[in-house]
């Protein structure tokens, strides 16, 4: 769906709009405080009664001046309604402080960018992710993640997960249907994906294979889940112009993998599984793309989730349009066999084969 044919907005709209683009930075930080401080809390949990900005600043032993600028900045976001000075939860405010996608994507922006896309316009001119150096001393993240503190690095796997997570039950039922039993999980991460196939069919063999640090990280949450001694690890780096797949499975697997790299880097990657392929391996590809979301809001999360990849990740890579990811494969020489869309969230699952 296109949700960009067209300027919608009037003019008091859009510089009203604009404004609130000019101040975001702020409004995000009030968000946050209005959470951690539990001043959201405390006004849904006034319900029909509301709350009055003294009794509120008595519920979070707060200064009545503090609860009162942070109240006031929350009524022109629109977290609160005020009549007659009671304050209530609107729906924005409920889902800020209940949903679980806005919470992961929050805690994510918080702890992973925040920071770090200040240096967006010169990452954007030298090509190197310039941001990532508010986490660490890394070329990418990918080879920083099992050093981030443990609250920072869960912020990053919530993300990751969350999305996927929704997606992987209907994954899981159309890779079976193919009798898939040889896998190769390329960007296994945690082992997610590999733990749900060995579970899934009692036959499923899965090879993780990653970097290095991942797969140690791998291995330590797979050591004690059942039926581990069918998934093993493959240490690689698939942007090693010598690296080399082992030509022994039916199966390659990619899932929020490939959005990792440049246009250059994935062909080089599809190429590796190219040259690993027999005419009746499958290659199944699963990734969000931007231009194939049902919500407006869906596709603006992703355009803004690149800019990650742009100033922190890898300097490089990005949630890419389907047009163009579509096209990559093929020029790595396979075929679309099939594409399924809508999975979980908004994930689209590409099966491809050799052609």
């Amino acid at each position: 769906m296109n949700f960009f044919s067209e300027d919608k907005l009037t003019a008091v709209e859009a510089k009203e709009y604009a404004q609130r683009l000019a101040f975001g930075p702020i409004a995000f930080q009030v968000c946050r405080s209005l959470v951690d401080l539990g001043i959201l809390s405390a006004v849904h949990g006034s319900r029909e009664e509301g709350s009055s900005i003294p009794s509120l600043a008595e519920a979070v032993g707060l200064p009545i001046y503090g609860v009162r600028v942070l109240v006031e900045a929350g009524l022109g976001i629109g977290l609160f309604t005020c009549n007659n000075g009671r304050l209530q939860l609107t729906r924005t405010g409920w889902f800020l402080l209940h949903d679980e996608m806005t919470r992961v994507n929050f805690d994510f922006v918080n702890d992973i960018c925040y920071q770090g896309v200040q240096d967006l316009t010169p990452s954007i001119t030298e090509g190197i992710p310039v941001g990532l150096a508010t986490l660490g001393d890394w070329r990418t993240v990918y080879e920083g993640l099992a050093h981030l503190p443990p609250d920072i690095r869960q912020s990053w796997l919530s993300f990751d997960h969350f999305y996927s997570d929704a997606a992987f039950p209907t994954a899981l039922s159309i890779l079976f249907e193919t009798r898939s039993q040889n896998i190769l999980d390329i960007g296994g991460n945690t082992g997610r994906w590999a733990r749900q196939c060995v579970a899934h069919s009692p036959e499923a063999r899965v090879c993780i294979a990653d970097l290095p640090t991942q797969i140690e990280m791998a291995r330590g949450e797979l050591e004690t889940v059942a039926d581990s001694d069918r998934i093993s690890f493959l240490p690689i780096d698939m942007l090693d112009p010598v690296s080399e797949l082992p030509p022994e499975f039916d199966t390659i697997w990619m899932s929020q993998f490939l959005d990792c790299f440049s246009e250059e880097e994935i062909l080089m990657i599809l190429g590796k599984c190219r040259k690993a392929a027999t005419p009746q391996t499958r290659v199944f590809v699963l990734e969000p793309f931007w231009d194939r979301q049902r919500f407006a809001a869906a596709a603006f999360s992703l355009q803004m989730t690149s800019l990650y990849f742009t100033a922190i990740a890898n300097g490089n890579s990005q949630m890419y349009a389907s047009d163009l990811f579509l096209s990559l494969i093929e020029r790595a020489g396979f075929e679309i066999e099939s594409q399924h869309d809508n999975l979980g969230i908004g994930h689209s699952l590409i099966i491809a084969r050799p052609a």
